[in-house]
């Protein structure tokens, strides 16, 4: 894991895609997309069942390594409309003992009720103190702004013109774009500036890359 500090707060990237923001005990995820693999198996594409599951493994990792009061979903927490993947998400819910925070994304398609009927609150965006969390990059703001949708990646060479894909936590000069924390969401592969900042995930490391 890696922590950062910005605007006087600490915020500590897992190699899950998640962010762990110390001063208010909040795990910011993005682009959960759950219900993908029941849309692909349902379209015909062979995805492991299992693989369902993934996002409820990761969580119980993550929710037992720090105090937790907040979850916010920084967008796409679904993937489209709503399948079997609801009811385990339901399921889920009605365990936790934390505030559960929506933020929409152009993947939330699903009624708004509903997720506030499992007591989530659902909102557009949530600002606080200096930064701003969104799901879309680029909001005009003062604010440092938390964000998902690209679903970033970088390129690495090696010396023998080796070639891999990894996804990264993506930081510029006023914003943060988080790795996709869901399975199978692909990857942009975006191509860092001098002013950008780029942490790889390796799923079991974040490393910071100042070579492309």
């Amino acid at each position: 894991m890696t922590t950062l500090s910005i605007r006087s707060n600490h915020f500590v990237l897992h190699p899950s895609g998640g962010v762990y923001w110390k001063e208010t005990q909040t795990w910011l995820l993005a682009d959960v997309h759950l219900g993908k693999v029941a849309h692909f198996r349902k379209n015909g594409i062979a995805v492991p069942r299992e693989a369902e599951g993934s996002f409820y493994q990761k969580m119980e990792g993550l929710l037992s390594l720090f105090p937790v009061q907040r979850i916010l979903f920084l967008g796409d927490l679904f993937h489209s409309d709503q399948n079997n993947e609801w009811y385990l998400f339901e399921a889920w819910v009605k365990h936790q003992p934390y505030a559960l925070v929506l933020i929409t994304g152009n993947h939330d398609v699903i009624p708004k009720w509903k997720f506030e009927d499992l007591g989530l609150q659902v909102v557009p965006q949530v600002e606080e103190d200096s930064f701003l969390f969104h799901h879309f990059p680029d909001q005009e703001t003062t604010a440092f702004v938390f964000c998902g949708h690209v679903h970033p990646g970088v390129k690495l060479a090696g010396v023998g013109k080796q070639q891999l894909k990894l996804p990264c936590f993506y930081q510029g000069p006023t914003q943060m774009i988080l790795p996709a924390f869901g399975a199978f969401t692909g990857l942009h592969l975006l191509k860092p500036r001098q002013e950008d900042t780029v942490f790889v995930t390796t799923g079991k490391k974040v490393i910071e890359i100042k070579k492309f």
